[in-house]
């Protein structure tokens, strides 16, 4: 009984401590140490033209990518999670470089070369209802996106069974 409680407990404990790594928790107004004091060091921080834009990535593993934006006095002012197919969606094939990407969806999970393509192919991975998912980036040799392919993830016991 005393395991059972004290299993609890701990289950609880880390519970409540996720909530405070949760991105979208964030309260509109919020300053970059508040942020950073509640969620870490950003994966990478951008400049914008009214502001920055710290990024939260949680590939190549993680299905997300949270853009939290801050206003020219440093206060969050948009928090966004962009690996949603309809946000995908926005991707401009011939639009896009390599930069717009980073700027936005961050850096891949992978990053592949195919006999088929001239270029590098940048994955991310995503969630969505039906189960988990891919968006590949073709990316020409001079970094614009010239392609934009979604797929179902190879779920590991599949993988296992093609190595047999």
């Amino acid at each position: 009984m005393r395991l059972a409680v004290r299993t609890m407990g701990l289950g609880i404990a880390m519970l409540l401590a996720g909530c405070s790594l949760m991105p979208e928790r964030v309260p509109l107004g919020a300053t970059r140490s508040e942020i950073e004091n509640r969620l870490g060091q950003p994966t990478s921080v951008y400049a914008l033209a009214d502001g920055t834009r710290l990024q939260y990535s949680r590939q190549p593993a993680g299905q997300q990518v949270y853009n939290l934006d801050l206003d020219g006095s440093g206060h969050l002012r948009q928090t966004e999670q962009v690996m949603a197919a309809a946000w995908l969606q926005r991707i401009e094939v011939g639009r896009w470089t390599r930069e717009t990407a980073e700027l936005y969806l961050g850096r891949p999970a992978l990053v592949e070369r195919v006999a088929s393509w001239d270029g590098d192919i940048w994955t991310y991975r995503f969630q969505e209802i039906t189960g988990p998912r891919q968006v590949h980036l073709h990316l020409d040799a001079a970094g614009v996106v010239r392609r934009v392919m979604f797929t179902d993830e190879p779920l590991p016991e599949a993988a296992a069974d093609f190595g047999r």
